[in-house]
């Protein structure tokens, strides 16, 4: 993940990375990306898998690969944990998204209304997906294929997100930010409506920690 400091950096991280949750997917027959993605936000409640991650810069000169893996349980709670080259820790406790770095010593902390809207996350979260995008079928790439979801609004930082399914998996994420940044998502371990602990989806500061309240 490229990786920038303050409101910039923890907003990014969210709407990359929270967008793996819809490999939950990978266990559900549909025919076709659409009603893949409808079904998702209507049968599957809790989750988890790993992902490898690579995120290009607007200009096609810099990618960077990482790795984590997530977890979530509906309603508006998730843990996505990136573990390398970097670590980086996001958490959806319910009410609040926290994004701890602990190389810096620090976390934000923003309200979860706040942090969703049209955003991958809020699909993780149980969007409105009538409300909040737009689904179009996509022509099929090398055996994939692919749906479109185009955000109505133009204040979530996000210009595109496509999924790719392939038979019954959906296997890819390919994430266009605001700024052209694209993030491309392979997942894999999945595990559909597994049970996840409550102290999972809870965050606690470690002592020292510098913590940030975004508005």
């Amino acid at each position: 993940m490229i990786r920038s400091s303050g409101a910039a950096s923890s907003g990014g991280a969210v709407r990359a990375l929270v967008g793996v949750a819809l490999v939950s997917l990978a266990s559900l027959a549909q025919a076709d990306g659409v009603s893949a993605l409808q079904t998702f936000i209507s049968e599957v409640k809790s989750g988890r898998a790993t992902f490898t991650q690579t995120v290009t810069s607007p200009d096609g000169k810099r990618k960077k690969n990482t790795t984590g893996s997530f977890e979530f349980q509906r309603p508006n709670q998730f843990r996505f944990a990136y573990d390398k080259p970097a670590e980086q820790l996001i958490v959806g406790d319910g009410k609040k998204v926290w994004v701890y770095d602990p190389d810096l010593s620090q976390a934000s902390v923003r309200n979860m209304d706040q942090a969703l809207g049209a955003t991958p996350v809020a699909l993780l979260a149980g969007g409105d997906l009538s409300r909040d995008f737009t689904l179009k079928a996509q022509p099929s790439e090398q055996g994939v294929d692919w749906v479109l979801a185009t955000p109505k609004r133009s204040d979530g930082g996000l210009q595109s997100l496509r999924l790719g399914f392939k038979g019954r998996e959906l296997t890819a994420l390919d994430i266009v930010d605001a700024f052209g940044q694209r993030s491309v998502m392979q997942f894999s371990a999945v595990q559909v409506n597994a049970k996840i602990a409550p102290d999972r989806f809870r965050f606690d500061p470690p002592a020292g920690t510098d913590v940030l309240q975004q508005p």
